[in-house]
């Protein structure tokens, strides 16, 4: 069988500074970069959820486990510093629309703050790292028009959650264009991405896992907004986007343009296919783990986006990236990993390492870059 070699080897053998990675996502990514080899020193808070992935999968006793608040610089400062990092993923947040609304100080604290003290802390590293700050495709200014969202377009947000990215992605900009020349050794990009699904969100007030919650009590699925839209992917597409874009940043051959374009703000999204209804998502959900939902819309409800889209072709021009699992594929892996858990399996740390060799299987067999660098 031939071998799949994954990002180039990149990460094999190299320290990775993740903040967040106790959420969900956080979760994922570090568990998929020690099965990349790399060593992995995660800064963030204790997990918000009870269960939470990153329990579940046993992450605490496998990486550098170290308990800190973006929001302390000194602390950022201090956990870099002695981490020496080759690469950074920037992934702690706010990340909730809902709780912006509630708390819209500590919304901007964390999401805005946070990532100031991440740059302001990398600028002190003397050697070679490239830094991917995460934020979101609900930065842009949404304006609910059917065209899909480039990084070239203007920056904003409704709620504070969204407008915290956006000033998030300012502040990103601001420091690399001010700070960090092209013979910086440290080399900075964002990844815009959203909406994901899969396996171990447990957080409130998201679709995936009130529907999780729900079916496993037999009880109806309370449906807010059923007819807005948002490009859902499953959580293994961001991420890999965000592997691939660190490792072209940190490997000059990796890079077949000029260096600049790589050191910039990026979209991961999935194709046109996988813009689909809230009301959709749970109806494909229910193909799988049958059940019912009812429609709770509330005409007073604090504003959320309807529509929203983001084009990947800078992504697909610069990276050579695309999505891997379409939208039926993503829900399909999504509600097996739940009802496993709700069978009682005691194996997410198997079952999640075998969805991401699936994965990695599956962009091999695509010949994506990334996959067969």
């Amino acid at each position: 069988m031939e071998e799949m070699v994954m990002f180039a080897n990149a990460y094999r053998g190299k320290k990775v500074w993740l903040s967040g990675h106790t959420g969900f996502k956080g979760s994922w990514l570090a568990a998929w970069l020690m099965e990349l080899g790399a060593e992995v020193h995660g800064f963030a808070l204790p997990a918000a959820t009870t269960p939470a992935l990153f329990n579940q999968l046993g992450l605490q006793r496998s990486v550098r486990h170290e308990l800190g608040d973006i929001r302390d610089f000194d602390a950022v400062r201090r956990s870099l510093a002695a981490a020496q990092p080759d690469f950074v993923f920037h992934l702690a947040a706010q990340p909730l629309v809902r709780h912006s609304y509630q708390e819209p100080l500590a919304t901007y604290a964390t999401n805005v703050m946070g990532t100031a003290h991440v740059l302001e802390a990398v600028r002190s590293l003397t050697r070679p790292c490239a830094v991917v700050c995460v934020t979101t495709d609900k930065c842009y200014e949404n304006r609910e028009w059917l065209h899909a969202y480039r990084e070239s377009d203007a920056l904003g947000g409704h709620d504070p959650y969204s407008s915290s990215k956006a000033a998030a992605e300012l502040a990103i900009a601001s420091w690399r264009k001010s700070f960090f020349p092209d013979s910086h050794p440290v080399k900075i990009a964002s990844a815009r991405a959203g909406n994901v699904i899969g396996g171990g969100d447990w957080a409130p007030d998201r679709l995936v896992p009130d529907c999780a919650r729900a079916l496993h009590r037999n009880e109806a699925i309370a449906i807010r907004n059923r007819t807005a839209t948002r490009p859902w992917q499953h959580v293994l597409e961001p991420l890999s986007g965000y592997l691939w874009l660190g490792a072209v940043l940190a490997r000059p051959a990796l890079r077949p343009f000029e260096p600049a374009l790589f050191r910039d703000a990026f979209n991961f999204g999935p194709d046109n296919n996988s813009n689909r209804t809230v009301a959709e998502v749970v109806q494909e959900i229910l193909r799988h783990w049958p059940g019912r939902w009812e429609d709770r819309s509330d005409p007073q409800a604090a504003h959320e986006a309807r529509l929203l889209h983001v084009s990947t072709d800078k992504a697909h021009h610069l990276l050579g990236w695309r999505p891997v699992w379409d939208f039926a594929r993503a829900v399909a892996e999504t509600a097996r990993w739940y009802q496993a858990d709700h069978a009682g399996a005691d194996d997410a740390p198997a079952r999640t390492r075998d969805q991401i060799a699936a994965y990695q299987s599956d962009a091999h067999a695509r010949h994506l870059p990334w996959a067969c660098a």
